[in-house]
C-alpha cells in the first residue's frame, strides 16, 4: 500500500491540528493502521493505532486523550486529530499501515508513508 501523509504545519502551544493519510494500492478496509513519529534527535515511536473497521484504538501514554485516530474507509483516508499541542510534539509525523493495529502497536509495520512536520512553539 502507497501512503501519503499531510497536514502538519507549524502551531501554537494549546492550538490543534489534523493530519491526513491517503492510502492507495490494496483494500484498505482490511488493513490496520496508524501514526508514528519522530522528534529531531530521537527514535521514532509508537502515536496511535487503528484497527481496519475503526472499532479498536491503541494510543501512546503522551498523546491519550489529546490526540484522536479515524479512519474514513469509503475514501481510503486516515486522519490524527490533534488537539492541546505541546512543544513536546514537535516532530515528523508518519502513517503505517499493517496486518492489524496491535501489530502495528508493537512495531509491525507493513508500510510507511512520507512524513509530515508538525511544529509546536511555546
Amino acid at each position: 500500500v502507497q501512503l501519503q501523509a499531510s497536514g502538519g504545519g507549524p502551531v501554537q502551544a494549546g492550538g490543534s491540528l489534523r493530519l491526513s493519510c491517503t492510502a492507495s494500492g490494496r483494500t484498505f478496509s482490511n488493513i490496520g493502521m496508524g501514526w508514528f513519529r519522530q522528534a529531531p534527535g530521537k527514535e521514532r515511536e509508537f502515536v496511535s493505532a487503528i484497527s481496519n473497521g475503526g472499532v479498536i484504538t491503541y494510543y501512546a501514554d503522551s498523546v491519550k486523550g489529546r490526540f484522536t485516530i479515524s479512519r474514513d474507509n469509503a475514501k481510503n483516508m486516515l486522519y490524527l486529530h490533534m488537539n492541546s499541542l505541546k512543544p513536546e510534539d514537535t516532530a515528523d509525523y508518519f502513517c503505517a499501515a499493517g496486518r492489524t493495529s496491535g501489530a502495528i502497536r508493537t512495531g509491525s509495520v507493513d508500510s510507511w508513508g512520507r512524513g509530515t512536520l508538525v511544529t509546536v512553539s511555546s
